[in-house]
């Protein structure tokens, strides 16, 4: 008897990547294989799933991701207000289960599947975890054999959560299953200084695989410094509750 790989689903654990806001029709499935392979080869593969022609799983090479467009308008009405977008209608790209070290090109063809379907239906994606914003020319056209994490991160910061100190902290490393990273400055010193060390400690979680445990020292080759993790904690600074680690030096 022959055995069949199962399809990989979705992470119930983890949002959606990406929402992408449209009108009219959304693009049909061989739209989407032949905007891909232009973009960026292929062969990219999409299968419907039984019973539901708006649910499919996109696969290329080894990866895959679960698109659904559009969402039934009942379960998006209070996100489409939280947005507050003009489109219509909504469909969510979300990343299927993969170990660590292959999370970074699971969101990468999440990624591409949002750049696709932004520029076939003239939308625009909404990028949950970092909360940004894309229209179709807000994309960056990286080569197949290209991942920079500045385009799945952001670094926010917020004077008000300690009345002395600035609050920076990231947002994307929840995509690849990481916990985010904080850290936290006192008022009047530069900025630009906490969001470099941000994102040289976002790039090593990345190498790594996984969150460091408390008490964890983590050397950044490309500042020259070495931090340790001296806090977890949770917070909910983007709407949804997120496990923080935080920086010292």
């Amino acid at each position: 008897m022959r055995i069949r790989k199962k399809t990989p689903k979705p992470s119930a654990k983890r949002p959606p990547l990406y929402f992408i806001g449209y009108r009219g029709t959304a693009p049909s499935t061989d739209e989407l294989v032949m905007q891909y392979e232009r973009e960026y080869g292929g062969p990219l593969s999409i299968r419907h799933e039984a019973g539901s022609p708006e649910s499919w799983q996109a696969t290329h090479g080894p990866w895959s991701a679960h698109v659904v467009m559009p969402l039934p308008a009942s379960h998006v009405a209070e996100i489409m207000k939280q947005l507050a977008w003009e489109h219509p209608l909504m469909g969510a790209i979300a990343p299927s289960v993969a170990p660590p070290r292959d999370m970074p090109d699971a969101v990468l063809l999440g990624a591409r599947l949002a750049r696709c379907l932004t520029l076939l239906t003239q939308g625009t994606a909404y990028d949950v975890t970092t909360q940004a914003y894309l229209n179709p020319s807000d994309w960056q056209n990286r080569a197949l054999t290209t991942f920079q994490i500045d385009d799945h991160l952001s670094v926010a910061q917020d004077e008000t959560a300690r009345p002395d100190q600035v609050w920076f902290y990231s947002l994307g490393l929840a995509k690849f299953g990481l916990d985010e990273i904080e850290l936290f400055q006192g008022k009047g010193l530069p900025e630009s200084a906490a969001k470099e060390i941000l994102n040289a400690a976002a790039h090593e979680l990345l190498h790594m695989g996984q969150s460091p445990k408390v008490g964890t020292s983590i050397h950044l080759p490309a500042l020259g410094q070495t931090l340790r993790i001296v806090n977890y904690r949770t917070a909910a600074p983007a709407g949804r509750m997120m496990g923080f680690r935080q920086l010292q030096s």
